[in-house]
């Protein structure tokens, strides 16, 4: 999966695999996976104007996360 570089608050990276529909988000804190992306989803939030607040409040409260580094 290729993962995009963004450092937007604690945000450093991103990466989207859409045959498994998983959002990969590498933080500050660790690297995390969220289950059941839409692409829509993905589309929205890579290229949002607000990636961090469209993450805070869509990916955060929507979807759960598994740490996986």
């Amino acid at each position: 999966m290729e993962m995009k570089t963004v450092s937007v608050g604690n945000l450093r990276k991103i990466g989207y695999d859409p045959a498994r529909r998983v959002l990969v988000v590498e933080q500050s804190s660790g690297t995390y996976e969220y289950a059941n992306v839409s692409s829509e989803v993905w589309r929205r939030f890579s290229t949002a104007s607000s990636m961090l607040s469209f993450f805070r409040d869509t990916i955060e409260e929507d979807y759960q996360k598994r740490r996986i580094k």
